[in-house]
């Protein structure tokens, strides 16, 4: 009964916190040659030191999954390939050229989408070499790429890994044939078994599942099912989402209702389930909404306190500087933010003229900088402390009024300079962020903008 009432009370919409400040909340947009400024001053710091970061967005899906609010072109014309990646490599080029004479070293590469097998083995392999034609790869990189189980083929996975991907994440969502078809996204248990085993096979070394939880027409049973399956494949890292129903921007979800959805108590009572299941069967919990086995990067860089959050999810290393390519991209310098034009045509003209194609961003104010880096500590650790400086700050000189509630309901523990999230409140870690959330505490948005924290 207690958790039915904390449910009811905490399940507001609010962000995910993948960044801070939040993408609504960007209000100091850095022009090019402020952005460029930004990048060089990370790049000198980051690459000596950690090395650097890429995300590349790969939009392109045969088929639109319903769910889905990524930003993503639906064709069967595989003509587009080609022009596409001609401009990633030109992009990266414009970045070369404001690193100067260093040469860069890459710490990671996520290739996301979209679908990044939409794109051809060899596709994938020019673009990767080209990226590596202007750059060394550390010892420790970590490279890896989202995967549709319907059309990861062999030769995918023999392309990537000769190229040095190591990683892969499958999105399976869920394996009920009437949650597949109300989603659009249809694929059977074997054939994510055959790519999680050729994988292994070939020798990648870490293999994610995405699952999502409060999906349409998902009950529990079905949903102990499709945990049940996936554990029996052993994946090394379990992403265990909330769906997010946000049909105001992912059009696709206009087709159900929220009837449609569990209820708030159904959608944490898949959670929990989830959990339970995840941890009996050896998985740990890291950060919010990911599990993964004790031997996983992921959950030894948690052990350690070294977990990290950025647009791409949560990460066992940290670079300064995570340089975003492709429309919609988002690059991070630690102090600014700048976002890639969203439309592939428009994105791929600018590239023609030679010029970067960011279209907003954010530079980061002393205070966003204090503020992102307490959210962060809570977000991947459950914990942050402050020195007596800060804490005479307006925003932890009153926390203890703004966290009061939830001191009572036993989700957090408040010192005089440490915030710590119980064991119960873990479910609860984005509302608990929103408390240090200053910017929104200042101006909480008049529409809905963000899906709900449960």
């Amino acid at each position: 009964m207690e958790n039915k009432t904390l449910v009811r009370k905490y399940n507001v919409p609010g962000p995910r916190y993948t960044s801070y400040p939040t993408v609504p909340y960007w209000d100091n947009d850095p022009t090019i040659e402020e952005w460029s400024k930004h990048v060089a001053d990370a790049f000198a710091v980051s690459n000596a030191k950690d090395g650097i970061s890429l995300y590349i967005h790969l939009p392109y899906c045969e088929k639109l999954c319903t769910f889905c609010g990524c930003n993503k072109r639906i064709t069967i014309n595989h003509s587009v390939e080609d022009s596409y990646i001609d401009a990633l490599l030109k992009e990266w080029k414009m970045y070369i050229d404001i690193f100067g004479e260093e040469r860069p070293r890459i710490k990671e590469i996520h290739l996301g989408g979209g679908t990044p097998t939409f794109f051809s083995p060899e596709n994938l392999q020019k673009l990767t070499n080209g990226i590596f034609e202007f750059a060394d790869k550390c010892e420790d990189a970590e490279l890896g790429f989202e995967a549709n189980p319907v059309n990861t083929t062999e030769e995918h996975l023999k392309a990537l890994f000769e190229v040095g991907y190591t990683r892969l994440s499958l999105g399976i969502q869920d394996f009920d044939p009437i949650v597949q078809k109300a989603i659009n996204r249809v694929q059977s248990y074997e054939q994510v078994e055959f790519v999680t085993n050729k994988a292994r096979e070939i020798g990648y070394t870490s293999v994610n599942f995405d699952l999502v939880f409060g999906l349409p027409f998902q009950k529990l049973e079905c949903v102990k099912d499709t945990i049940a399956k996936s554990n029996a494949l052993r994946p090394d890292r379990i992403a265990y989402y909330s769906y997010a129903h946000v049909p105001w921007t992912a059009p696709g979800q206009r087709g159900f209702s929220d009837e449609d959805l569990p209820s708030n108590e159904e959608k944490r009572a898949l959670y929990e389930v989830g959990k339970e299941m995840f941890e009996e069967a050896g998985y740990v919990e890291i950060g919010m909404d990911h599990f993964a086995l004790p031997t996983d990067a992921l959950a030894i860089a948690a052990d350690k306190k070294a977990l990290h959050r950025n647009f791409m999810g949560y990460a066992p290393t940290y670079t300064q500087l995570m340089v975003g390519l492709g429309c919609s991209s988002i690059s991070d310098s630690w102090t600014s933010f700048a976002q890639n034009i969203k439309k592939v045509e428009d994105y791929k003209a600018t590239i023609e003229e030679g010029k970067l194609p960011i279209y907003r961003g954010h530079i980061l104010s002393e205070e966003d900088l204090l503020v992102r880096k307490h959210i962060l500590n809570v977000m991947c650790h459950f914990e942050t402390t402050w020195d007596e400086e800060t804490g005479q700050l307006p925003l932890f000189k009153t926390l203890d009024e703004k966290l009061e509630e939830m001191i009572n309901d036993q989700l957090v523990v408040l010192s005089d300079n440490k915030l710590e999230v119980t064991e119960k409140g873990r479910p609860f870690v984005r509302n608990i962020c929103m408390t240090l959330d200053a910017r929104m505490l200042v101006a909480k948005p008049q529409s809905r903008i963000f899906s709900s924290t449960i």
